[in-house]
């Protein structure tokens, strides 16, 4: 994310894998400002338990507007328990439309273990063609890396994990302090 109001301020890279009746989310925890690595430790990942129900989270982006945006996906998720997409669908009408929501400046990625999705401010509810998605500043060496591997017998972990490490070693605003939630399909 680099922009006039937080120029120079990067970070993280997301991943969501869905393989083998399983889908990981796993992010890094780096934020940087410039050239100095703020924090190394950051969580951006999520599960969150709406009604009962578990979704798996990543985001990038800042971090409060993530998690505003994490709130209203939760209210979302209640008022439809397990509807993701109709959830994802009405928050990203409600980002776009939204005089306020339409400024934050943050991607998610959300999965129930059925459904793998990108929401971003624009009003997209993308769904990954090749059961890989990822955002962020290495959003697209960790995709190129998990697209790479998905035909191999490593499972979507595995994936993952292999797929940041890949992004950590080219991305200078990626590192390699992961966390990962998986959840079955």
């Amino acid at each position: 994310m680099s922009d006039d109001k937080f120029p120079g301020w990067h970070g993280t890279t997301i991943i969501g894998v869905r393989k083998g009746g399983k889908v990981v989310i796993a992010g890094d925890g780096q934020v940087s400002v410039g050239q100095t690595v703020m924090k190394g430790t950051a969580r951006k990942v999520r599960r969150l338990s709406p009604g009962g129900m578990d979704v798996v989270a990543g985001f990038a982006g800042s971090t409060a507007d993530a998690f505003t945006l994490l709130e209203r996906l939760e209210s979302k998720l209640e008022a439809v328990p397990g509807q993701l997409a109709r959830a994802a669908v009405e928050l990203a009408k409600d980002w776009r439309t939204d005089k306020y929501l339409k400024n934050l400046e943050a991607m998610l990625i959300v999965t129930d273990g059925k459904d793998l999705f990108v929401i971003t401010g624009a009003g997209d509810v993308l769904e990954p063609e090749h059961d890989v998605t990822a955002i962020g500043s290495g959003g697209n060496f960790a995709l190129a890396a998990g697209r790479a591997m998905m035909d191999t017998d490593k499972d979507a972990e595995t994936i993952a994990r292999d797929a940041m490490k890949i992004a950590a070693d080219i991305c200078v605003y990626t590192n390699g302090n992961l966390t990962v939630e998986t959840i079955d399909e």
